[in-house]
């Protein structure tokens, strides 16, 4: 019997090693189950509020800015804006190179008045575009003032553009078309609009003097554009001078009281002087840059133009002048101790007369050497993009017409005359192209494009950013 005993102790030590493997698997697979179900329930768990906590912070309401708060530049950016719709799109928008209308409206109406070969129809056209040139130098100037007491910031921003400031200058020469055409067409009415005419024309020769002063200033001292960057635009904020010289020859040959058409005679002369020889320096400078660094771009390309402006204008103006002084110097006490000398002031007021003719010959010349190189530019120029400095084409060529018509007159040539006709019917025609053109885009609201707006967004844009690094 040992054996049997022996074999069942074998198989009782057996059975519980048995026991004790199951016992031990079922520990393990116990914890393990355990240990998975209670990482997932805590994963799932987690998941789940954190789910839902995000939920509720969505659901949750925004806090709102207080009544006071201001938005960011960037805000005010982003967010649909007022401003770039309807009328205030506009007012924000409207430029000064918009008075350039005026300009090139307003010589139209002149030239037509004083045609060598003039008919009765056209001193009636011309009457109605005075008309319109009035209603739109009127309404340009409420936008303006709109524009500049709404948004009062443009006016700085503005003054930094390079470009649009030098428009400035087109405001007094618009208006001396205006003042013009009221002496041509109103002086019979009576010396109430005359005296009016008179009072509009030192209001115009102030604005010029700023203008004369204030941009060339401003363009050494703050735009510095360098050489490369010239153009002949620089002439737009001098030449107003020599506009008003000329408008004050027309009112002083009206003037009623030799005494006050004495001293407009002088003051014009004064401001004939000034800017004929700014113009002159600009001119050279321009002539500088041309040869340095070819022409201008193509948007730009109209700017070639400008240049007979000065001349043109100049030349009318001295020859005008010229013949105030024959007729009204003799009826003041000009020359006084010369005349005591025994200097015959009829004499003297004849050099002025012969004088201005000489220097509007030599002036028409010169103007007609920068035409030819503005119609050769253009021809050597690949298309360029109508904007407003497209307008360049009318008022140039159109003063350079006048000072045409009237070497006509002081010399009775009929190749003058036959050359005004010429160069009228071209600004005619350029008129009602670029007039056209830009009523159609200005429907559309393609011409309301305010170049400085761009560098006023940037500036404003500048604290919110400080601001947001701060943070």
């Amino acid at each position: 019997m040992p054996s049997t005993s022996a074999t069942d102790a074998a198989d009782a030590a057996a059975a519980a090693a048995a026991e004790t493997a199951v016992t031990t698997n079922t520990n393990t697979n116990t914890t393990t189950n355990t240990t998975t179900n209670t990482t997932t329930n805590t994963t799932t768990n987690t998941t789940t509020n954190t789910t839902t906590n995000t939920t509720n912070t969505m659901q949750q309401p925004q806090p709102q800015p207080a009544p006071g708060h201001r938005a960011s530049a960037d805000e005010s950016l982003q967010e649909p804006c007022r401003n770039s719709r309807g009328w205030r799109k506009i007012v924000r928008n409207f430029t000064p190179s918009w008075f350039a209308v005026n300009m090139g409206t307003g010589i139209v109406s002149i030239l037509l008045h004083n045609l060598p070969y003039n008919a009765s129809w056209l001193r009636y056209i011309s009457y109605a575009i005075f008309g319109l040139n009035v209603v739109l130098f009127t309404t340009f100037c409420v936008m303006s003032i709109l524009r500049y007491a709404l948004y009062p910031k443009i006016w700085s921003a503005m003054l930094a553009h390079p470009g649009q400031s030098l428009f400035l200058g087109c405001f007094p020469m618009g208006f001396a078309t205006i003042i013009n055409m009221i002496i041509f067409s109103c002086s019979h009415w009576g010396s109430g609009l005359i005296h009016l005419a008179w009072a509009f024309w030192w209001v115009d020769a102030l604005l010029s003097m700023a203008t004369c002063i204030s941009m060339p200033f401003i363009v050494m001292h703050w735009h510095r554009p360098g050489l490369e960057n010239t153009t002949a635009a620089l002439l737009l904020p001098v030449v107003p001078t020599v506009v008003a010289a000329a408008t004050g020859g027309i009112v002083a040959e009206v003037l009623p009281d030799p005494g006050r058409a004495y001293m407009t005679l002088v003051v014009s002369y004064v401001l004939w002087g000034i800017g004929e020889a700014l113009s002159a320096c600009v001119l050279a400078l321009y002539f500088h840059r041309l040869t340095v660094h070819d022409l201008p771009p193509r948007d730009v390309i109209v700017s070639v133009f400008l240049p007979i402006g000065p001349l043109g204008q100049g030349g009318f103006g001295i020859q005008q002048l010229g013949k105030v002084a024959l007729r009204r110097l003799p009826e003041t006490t000009a020359f006084a101790p010369a005349v005591a000398a025994g200097l015959d002031p009829a004499r003297a007021a004849e050099i002025l007369y012969v004088l201005g003719v000489f220097l509007a010959l030599v002036m028409w010349g010169f103007a007609l050497l920068w035409v030819s190189f503005a119609l050769i530019s253009l021809a050597t120029t690949a298309r360029f993009p109508f904007n407003m400095g497209w307008w360049g084409f009318t008022f140039p060529l159109g003063v350079w017409g006048t000072c045409t018509s009237l070497l006509a007159a002081n010399l009775d040539s009929h190749f003058f005359k036959v050359a005004t006709m010429i160069i009228s019917l071209a600004v005619l025609l350029f008129w009602l192209m670029v007039g056209a053109r830009t009523v159609h885009l200005a429907v559309s609201g393609a011409m309301f494009v305010a170049p400085c707006l761009k560098t006023l967004q940037e500036k404003d844009a500048v604290p919110a950013s400080q601001t947001r690094v701060k943070k």
